[in-house]
């Protein structure tokens, strides 16, 4: 087995309390639970959103640190509606498992209020509030909470953060949807990815904003906040777009962000040095523990995207090609985990064992 050693050469820190990482099932050659758990387990990761309720995963993660987030799929929300579906639901995906394993929260659906199957917006209150219930029951809602994680295109205006606002479509249903948030305790989560945001635009999009790069960032007109990234700045543009619709307690968590390091000839920015300076510094900020301009005491938590390339993803070369790690568990690209020593591959020790360290050196790439 390869133990990974995760090292923060400045700031001397091992773990990351507010870092996760998404874990992706959507190839043919990944590794099975277990040796996940020991690759996990190395890098310090302890937080892990798996996008269903894969009882392989569930079984092989209990006794271990990992506090995991497990997913209703889209395709259920109609059937959890019902409460008595929703209580079957979690009485066998969740309530079997707990608290061997360390679930902390279901995120019902992804990406609900931007599917192309508009009808599942109207689902998706009733079945938090059906799934919620059910804890609720069983006596798990103090561990486990319920949310779903949103695109930004959930955003009708994000620029500047302070003009942040909900788009049309699903402003019949905020309301309803942040009122759960609120009276429960749960944050609302965001898939937010600057990389879009560059690809669409680069001659207008500053490159070294949306990697953490040194640049001279912006400065909001109306609040005279100044944002070095894009990331900080579409976090706060969904604080503001709650706060217009009276809610300014909830916590914003980005559920899911990462970079490409493969595209198509159109997929600008697609590349494996951006990839590795965007994940790099964004670890890097990260062990600060930092929050946003807006919230600045209220550390960010993340969970990047993804820990494995998932060869089977539909679409375009770019979304098989997010994974800090290959699905044989090498290492995809350096994000600044750097080999320091390794064993003889002829050793007759049960384990090699390889060393690791992400280096603290400013790193600036262009595309």
């Amino acid at each position: 087995m390869c133990v990974l050693v995760f090292v923060f050469t400045e700031y001397g820190v091992s773990r990351v309390a507010s870092l996760g990482i998404n874990y992706g099932q959507v190839g043919s050659n990944l590794p099975p639970p277990d040796k996940v758990l020991d690759l996990l387990s190395s890098l310090k990761i302890t937080k892990v959103k798996i996008y269903d309720t894969n009882p392989q995963i569930l079984t092989t993660f209990a006794n271990s640190d990992v506090e995991l987030i497990v997913t209703v799929e889209n395709q259920m929300l109609s059937v959890v509606m019902d409460p008595q579906q929703a209580l079957q639901w979690v009485s066998t995906h969740v309530k079997p498992y707990f608290p061997a394993t360390k679930i902390t929260e279901i995120a019902v659906g992804n990406e609900v209020f931007t599917d192309d199957d508009t009808s599942l917006i109207g689902y998706l209150v009733p079945a938090m509030v059906g799934i919620h219930d059910a804890l609720v029951q069983l006596g798990l809602d103090k561990y486990i909470q319920v949310s779903t994680p949103n695109s930004l295109a959930v955003l009708q205006e994000s620029f500047p953060p302070s003009a942040g606002s909900f788009k049309g479509e699903v402003s019949a249903i905020m309301p309803e949807y942040l009122q759960f948030l609120a009276s429960t305790g749960s944050p609302f989560w965001i898939n937010a990815y600057p990389y879009f945001a560059y690809k669409g635009a680069p001659e207008n999009v500053s490159l070294d904003y949306v990697l953490f790069n040194k640049n001279l960032g912006m400065v909001d007109p109306y609040t005279k906040l100044h944002y070095d990234n894009m990331l900080y700045a579409q976090v706060d543009a969904v604080v503001y777009a709650m706060f217009r619709l009276g809610y300014s307690g909830i916590e914003v968590r980005v559920s899911e962000t990462g970079w490409p390091s493969k595209g198509d000839a159109d997929e600008v920015g697609a590349t494996l040095a951006n990839a590795a300076v965007y994940n790099k510094n964004l670890l890097r900020r990260q062990m600060r523990n930092e929050g946003t301009p807006l919230r600045p005491n209220t550390r960010l938590e993340v969970y990047l995207f993804a820990l494995f390339n998932e060869d089977m993803k539909p679409g375009p070369t770019s979304e098989r090609n997010y994974g800090l790690f290959e699905p044989d568990g090498t290492i995809a690209y350096n994000v600044g985990l750097s080999v320091l020593s390794t064993t003889s591959s002829t050793s007759t020790s049960p384990s090699s064992s390889s060393s690791f360290s992400l280096t603290s050196s400013a790193d600036k790439v262009n595309p």
